[in-house]
């Protein structure tokens, strides 16, 4: 048997472990920047192995080096494991047991497929070339995001080459989607807070509403993609928050506004921002009111590798994996991702496994209803075992 054959035939004999894995760890989530368990539970995890994970950056993030002893390349691998704070509404014998937090975007499912791959990788070092990193990281769902502190605690020190994968609920079961060159929106968030001067509804002369200003302003930042952003360039612009709540009859003093902003090129990026920060000019101008705003630029665009990209695609038709149906070209994806960072500095890869289940339902990512197809996760490990074999330049 070659390497690849073997170790697909070790992954495929721990498929109930893998899952076993993930409802473990789907039982008992914890948000970003908040998982002191789940990292104990991965550290533990390695050290029964008589591996040592190296902690790197400020948050709960690990890693661990798979070393073969002969030359040839060095690559990482990277899942993340963060929680959201949403509460679960799922009829599942292992829903989440902590209130108003749940795994809804299938960080566990990456964690335990990478656990159970590293474990096989590692009995087989032997037969490898280079290196293998395995980064376990958290907080990828809050800015700044896990990924950046690691990156900048060590973590791709002597790292050639970085591969990651997402399972995707729109996608169904059995397919690997990738896409060469920018593959992931760049996002910025923003909170801003418009001030005037409160008073009686029945004496509106003598105040100043800030509800009437915010309000002038989210309906002119619809004209900033519409006629600010070229129609072939992509951007979105999102109020996903306005707190006016206040009394029948009192005039709100002050408005505190929470956008979310999606772009595909860095340019794009100051574009958006550029337009958002004249529009609020205006409404200080036109209403008299006080704008505060904290903008931030956070995760960047995702621009996968093409050498890269082609090499693993051609490893994975090549394997002609029995639980792939389709391998194809799914163009660029709406989410951000600060996998992102990684890719900033290493030619990077980060593709996607199909997990949607045969209920003919929407089960979107970060909803209380996201599920899982628990035979995705099969997929996973194989899929990226193939990569980083390939990787490695092994048959």
């Amino acid at each position: 048997m070659t390497v690849q054959e073997t170790l697909l035939a070790r992954l495929e004999a721990s498929q109930a472990e893998i899952i076993a894995i993930r409802r473990h760890l789907h039982e008992h989530p914890e948000v970003s920047f908040k998982e002191k368990a789940t990292a104990a539970y991965i550290r533990d995890f390695y050290l029964k192995l008589g591996l040592t994970p190296v902690p790197y950056g400020e948050g709960y993030g690990l890693a661990v080096d798979i070393d073969s002893g002969h030359p040839g390349p060095h690559i990482a691998l990277r899942a993340d494991f963060d929680a959201l704070a949403v509460q679960e509404d799922n009829d599942l014998p292992f829903a989440s047991q902590n209130p108003g937090v749940m795994h809804a975007c299938g960080h566990d499912g990456h964690t335990a497929y990478l656990l159970i791959l590293a474990r096989e990788l590692n009995a087989l070092k032997a037969q490898l070339k280079g290196s293998i990193r395995i980064i376990h990281q958290p907080a990828e769902e809050v800015s700044p995001g896990g990924a950046k502190g690691m990156i900048e605690a060590g973590v791709l020190t002597a790292i050639e080459q970085v591969l990651g994968l997402h399972v995707m609920s729109s996608m169904p079961t059995g397919s690997i989607g990738y896409h060469a060159g920018e593959t992931q929106t760049g996002r910025s968030n923003f909170t801003l807070t418009f001030t005037g001067k409160g008073g009686h509804a029945s004496m509106p002369q003598l105040a100043n509403d800030a509800i009437v200003a915010g309000s002038y302003f989210v309906t002119a930042l619809q004209t900033v993609v519409s006629r600010r952003i070229d129609p072939f360039d992509t951007a979105s612009v999102t109020i996903g928050s306005f707190d006016g709540v206040g009394s029948y009859n009192a005039i709100k003093q002050s408005v505190t506004l929470k956008g979310d902003v999606r772009v595909m090129k860095e340019a794009t990026r100051k574009t958006v921002r550029a337009a958002i920060e004249q529009i609020i000019g205006g409404i200080e101008a036109m209403f008299g009111v006080k704008a505060d705003l904290d903008y931030d630029d956070n995760y960047p665009v995702l621009v996968n590798d093409a050498a890269l990209t082609a090499s693993t695609v051609a490893a994975l038709k090549a394997a002609a994996l029995p639980e792939v149906s389709d391998i194809f070209d799914c163009g660029p994806q709406d989410p951000s991702e600060d996998f992102a960072y990684y890719a900033q500095e290493k030619p990077s890869l980060f593709f996607y496994i199909g997990c949607a289940v045969p209920d003919g339902k929407a089960h979107p990512h970060h909803s209380p209803d996201f599920l899982l197809n628990e035979d995705s996760l099969i997929i996973a490990a194989k899929a990226a075992g193939v990569a980083a074999l390939a990787a490695l330049d092994i048959k």
